[in-house]
């Protein structure tokens, strides 16, 4: 199967309707994932946060990973955003979307896409608190109740 492949770094918020026109005619599911900046992590009150990248070693390491989930799943197309620069909680740092004919391909290749962009493309977060910074690194982390 045919993969059509879009990947972005962009300084400008990322809006999600572009994301709904990813599915074909033969598609029956679009999977969507939305990484949203939250006001905490680990016990601390966040302002906001910064985010720079290596943006062509990025852009690079993301198609790279979109053709090979695109490989591994029977998908048609994979898009991903991620922002840079200055961002405010609510909004959206990072976007994954994954067209398919099928909704477990479509879930497995969106969060495959997700898990392997945070452990492995050169995209640094740093959080901001009302005391000071620290850069956050990538490591995927269980899923919590909270």
């Amino acid at each position: 199967m045919s993969v059509t492949i879009d990947v972005r770094l962009v300084r400008e918020p990322i809006g999600l309707l572009p994301f709904h026109a990813l599915p074909t005619p033969s598609d029956g599911a679009l999977c969507v994932f939305v990484g949203v900046v939250r006001d905490h992590n680990a016990g601390r009150s966040v302002r906001y946060l910064e985010y720079e990248a290596y943006e062509e070693m990025a852009l690079d390491q993301l198609r790279a990973l979109a053709g090979a989930i695109g490989e591994r799943c029977a998908v048609t197309n994979i898009a991903i955003a991620h922002r840079l620069g200055r961002i405010e909680i609510g909004e959206p740092s990072v976007v994954v979307a994954v067209a398919s004919p099928h909704r477990a391909e479509a879930f497995l290749a969106c969060r495959q896409a997700i898990d392997t962009l945070k452990a492995s493309v050169p995209i640094w977060k740093k959080e901001f608190y009302a005391d000071g910074s620290a850069w956050i690194d990538g490591q995927i982390v269980a899923p919590t109740s909270d």
